[in-house]
């Protein structure tokens, strides 16, 4: 029996907002259907005895710590903010972001915080007022319901806040002074979720489902055939997982070589192996790799 079919029910919390398309596609490629109407909240799952609901990030991380959720995607920064009793399993890589603080310009003092009281706005209050007394200022926090951004220098002297591009800062005048933390969108389990027998099968069979994408997504198969002279010399310079799968070719024509190669190296890979004698090369996508 696979570890899916196991009865037990699983209760998977979703992230609502900009994380759920992602997430949507990820659990699709392995398998894992959902349906959902634009209002719904409770999607329907193509794998019996999992129950989902949409939430927002925060929620799913307050959610599964008070255990009413077994399994659900949220962002790191929301995980260390809230200090919730939980247990990483999987980085999707979605949604990367940097927690930083930025100031004007024009507080800034050679390029660094003055020595004086300090106003800081942010969403974070527990991982800003952590990195307000690691950096000994004399600053008071001030709380944020979104658009942070727009604080300063009005209304605080810096903001504590995430960004991907960097481009909201920019617009709006703010240079970082400090990294406080990166982030990603991972897969958190309540840890007595995984002390029930049934309840680890499923989430450890899907935690390897969602892994085995998320893999595949990196790498690419490619297929090259080669002379029996240059066999040696093109396998050894490929950046396969383990070996390479190499068969002949009829009529003792050379070899085929097959490997899954990273995605990120085909640009450098394929006039290298042209220049080890590869010819005939063939690029394909890949859906799930499985170790």
């Amino acid at each position: 029996m696979s570890p899916l079919d196991e009865p037990t029910p699983l209760r998977l919390a979703l992230p609502k907002g900009r994380m759920q398309d992602e997430v949507f596609r990820l659990l699709a490629d392995a398998g894992i259907r959902l349906r959902a109407d634009a209002r719904g909240y409770r999607p329907q799952v193509s794998v019996p005895g999992i129950e989902a609901k949409l939430l927002k990030p925060q929620n799913i991380i307050e959610m599964l710590h008070a255990g009413t959720r077994d399994l659900g995607f949220a962002g790191a920064d929301w995980a260390a903010e809230l200090d919730g009793e939980l247990t990483e399993l999987l980085d999707t890589g979605f949604d990367p972001v940097r927690l930083v603080a930025a100031a004007p310009e024009d507080l800034l003092v050679d390029g660094a915080l003055p020595r004086r009281p300090l106003r800081v706005a942010s969403e974070y209050r527990r991982l800003t007022l952590a990195w307000i007394e690691r950096r000994g200022l004399d600053a008071q926090f001030v709380r944020s319901y979104g658009a942070t951004e727009v604080f300063p220098p009005e209304d605080a002297d810096l903001i504590v806040d995430n960004t991907a591009t960097g481009s909201t800062l920019d617009a709006n005048r703010l240079t970082v002074v400090d990294e406080l933390l990166r982030s990603s969108t991972r897969l958190f389990a309540h840890p007595r979720a995984l002390e029930d027998r049934g309840k680890r099968a499923k989430i450890e069979a899907i935690v390897m489902l969602l892994s085995a994408v998320l893999e595949a997504r990196r790498r690419v198969m490619l297929e090259v055939n080669v002379t029996a002279e240059s066999l040696e010399r093109l396998a050894a310079m490929l950046p396969c997982m383990r070996e390479p799968t190499i068969a002949p070719l009829h009529g003792g024509a050379g070899f085929a070589v097959k490997v899954a190669v990273p995605r990120d190296e085909l640009p450098r890979l394929i006039p290298e192996i042209k220049a080890h004698g590869g010819t005939d090369i063939v690029v394909t996508a890949l859906s799930q790799i499985v170790p």
